[in-house]
């Protein structure tokens, strides 16, 4: 729920800190279109804006900022605590409770124990800015797998800081250069990893983090890590498959009654498949009232789940919507898109999950959705091929390895050469030198973390999409978690990387743009300790991923409703970009545009879209990575 922004100047530099805030927080009033307030200490230097989406405690006993009962802090908040009735159970009796929020719970969880302890018990999504009026600090914090987002900038002697990054650019002090070097980890990922931003001074919180900010010294540290707890519980699990499933049950539907509590409608985002199918079934059997289930169609029969949602939500009995989506409704959507998530961001699936969210708005507020079980229980084919492809670098010896990739660079030639205006593209990528020079990349990986990072990347055996750019640090050169198993491993590093840069950026902004809050059961705390705490053979049986969910699922649904090839949440991007998107991409990825404006080489980009045009080579992905990027320069005036 809600969106919240503000700022800590210590220095003078806002002189109307009230007006201020409240701009940054007019921004962001999709996320919060229900109420708004504002809290500024003029002495301290501190001013915190809100914008509220009323999940929970609909009174004004709700209301944001809030301060706790001894006045002591002040917080903005967004997101859900889900387990506080058992936190408020923790607490003082002579608590005199003013609503049932689970700020109010929150604030007074932090003034009786402090925020350390505080932060460490909650199960929930959250961001916030907390003030304690005593210590003259602020605490930023963020949720243990980046389900809601914080930024924060240090500028001009002001900290600003804010759910999304338009908060911040409305304040006086912003400054928006851009980073090239981040920019360069988008065109090869398609999204920026944290605690990177596209622009040079803003960044990112990341995960189960606090950052503290006091007496002028700024420190960042990790409060909780997916690797340190999945190193502690690895393999300790010793019981059986059915002894799995059961358990497994049993966790995820205490976590999907939790996340079924609100004072608003609940529903859920059902594809058919294993995930959303059985967060379906918990529902159906949790819920007093009927259980209402959302899918969105599409013409394109190969791309289209909706079939198999509406099998599943007859069996199940779910008050089932779905809305066929054309390819006018969809394609007007694209444009806008830059405006929804601030930054340059090329996940397709972040235009169907949009148009899902607008159709379930009409009737819920709240939906619940399976994001995380891939990453958690082994769903993709990565978590098999990853490890296999790691095991067979690492049973040769480290000279031969290093002989190989050099031998490879050298017979693969520079990458200016195959860069040749001369050289069609769809040559050079079947040509002995670039597949010579991706061999070079792959025997040349010093890490599995690496490994992973060459699978992401695009524009692999070209020369770099944006010249000039640095290599950033990310998850992708930064050492492999401390398990033994190398499959865990892998899934680890999307827990890092991948679901929340990608996957929950794209849930969360395209929800958030329609107020809508969507909820994730799968990413509780106690289902990733024990996802991490089974052996990798009970999560991935042969060639089949997410074992010990299916038995779970089996028990609910008939196994011929949802066992088929595992789908993404695509669009026809290829058919677009050939037909309705044409001019669109057209006049973005001109050459003279692209040389006017200096950020991606021009010939290469222009190269690539000249040749998926006619049809020579399919470049869909390098190419809508270009045009999010080109349509996102475009929205913001470069």
């Amino acid at each position: 729920m809600c969106g919240f922004a503000g700022f800590l100047d210590l220095h003078g530099a806002t002189p109307d800190r009230a007006a201020a805030v409240r701009a940054m927080a007019a921004t962001l009033t999709h996320r919060g279109p229900d109420d708004d307030g504002i809290w500024t200490d003029d002495a301290a230097g501190i001013a915190l804006g809100f914008r509220r989406l009323a999940i929970l405690d609909l009174s004004p006993q709700g209301h944001q900022p809030m301060a706790s009962h001894d006045g002591r802090f002040v917080i903005s908040f967004n997101g859900e605590i889900y387990n506080h009735a058992s936190i408020k159970a923790r607490l003082s009796p002579s608590i005199v409770w003013r609503g049932h929020s689970d700020t109010e719970i929150l604030l007074e969880a932090v003034a009786e124990w402090g925020v350390d302890k505080a932060v460490a018990a909650f199960d929930g999504m959250f961001a916030f800015a907390l003030w304690d009026r005593a210590g003259r600090s602020l605490t930023l914090g963020r949720d243990r797998f980046g389900e809601k987002p914080l930024y924060w900038a240090e500028t001009g002697g002001v900290l600003l800081f804010g759910s999304e990054l338009k908060a911040l650019a409305v304040h006086p002090a912003w400054d928006g250069a851009l980073n090239r070097d981040a920019m360069a980890l988008y065109m090869r990922l398609g999204w920026i990893p944290a605690p990177h931003t596209i622009y040079a001074q803003a960044r990112k919180l990341e995960p189960g983090s606090l950052l503290t900010v006091k007496n002028g010294e700024r420190r960042i540290a990790a409060y909780w890590s997916a690797r340190d707890r999945a190193h502690a519980v690895e393999n300790s699990f010793d019981g059986n498959a059915e002894d799995a499933a059961d358990r497994l049950e049993q966790l995820l539907r205490h976590s999907v009654g939790l996340r079924m509590q609100a004072d608003v409608p609940v529903g859920l985002f059902l594809s058919g498949g294993i995930d959303s199918s059985l967060t379906a079934a918990l529902m159906r059997q949790l819920s007093p009232q009927p259980v209402h289930s959302f899918t969105i169609g599409f013409d394109q029969s190969s791309l289209d789940e909706s079939p198999h949602a509406r099998a599943v939500a007859e069996h199940l009995g779910t008050v089932h919507t779905e809305v066929r989506i054309s390819d006018a409704e969809a394609l007007e959507l694209v444009p806008r898109l830059p405006a929804f998530y601030d930054e340059p961001f090329a996940d397709s699936a972040a235009l169907p999950t949009c148009l899902l969210a607008q159709v379930t708005r009409r009737d819920v507020t709240v939906a619940l959705s399976g994001d995380g079980a891939d990453e958690l229980f082994g769903g993709y084919g990565i978590y098999r091929s990853i490890p296999r492809d790691w095991a067979g670098l690492t049973g040769l010896p480290k000279g031969l390895r290093a002989a190989g990739a050099a031998a490879a660079g050298l017979l693969a030639g520079p990458a200016e050469a195959l860069a040749g205006v001369a050289a069609p593209l769809r040559k050079r990528r079947s040509h002995p030198g670039y597949r010579l020079g991706r061999t070079a990349e792959h025997l040349g990986a010093a890490s599995l973390a690496e490994l992973l990072g060459l699978h992401y990347s695009r524009w692999r055996g070209m020369p770099a999409p944006v010249p000039g750019a640095g290599l950033l640090p990310s998850l992708f050169n930064r050492p492999t978690p401390p398990v033994r198993d190398a499959a865990l491993a892998t899934m680890l590093l999307d827990i890092e990387g991948y679901l929340p840069d990608d996957l929950c950026v794209k849930t969360d902004r395209a929800t958030m743009a329609a107020s809508l809050e969507a909820r994730l059961p799968f990413l509780d705390p106690a289902i990733a300790e024990f996802a991490w705490s089974l052996p990798t053979a009970l999560k991935i049986e042969g060639d089949t991923g997410k074992a010990v969910l299916r038995r779970v699922l089996y028990r609910h649904v008939p196994r011929a409703l949802v066992d088929r090839p595992k789908m993404g949440f695509e669009v026809p991007l290829r058919r677009w970009l050939t037909g309705k998107l044409r001019d669109w991409a057209d006049d973005l990825l001109s050459e003279d545009r692209l040389r006017r404006q200096g950020w991606l080489d021009a010939a290469l980009v222009s190269r690539c879209w000249s040749e998926h045009r006619g049809g020579a080579k399919n470049w869909q992905t390098e190419i809508w990575h270009a045009l999010m990027l080109q349509a996102w320069l475009e929205k913001i005036g470069r």
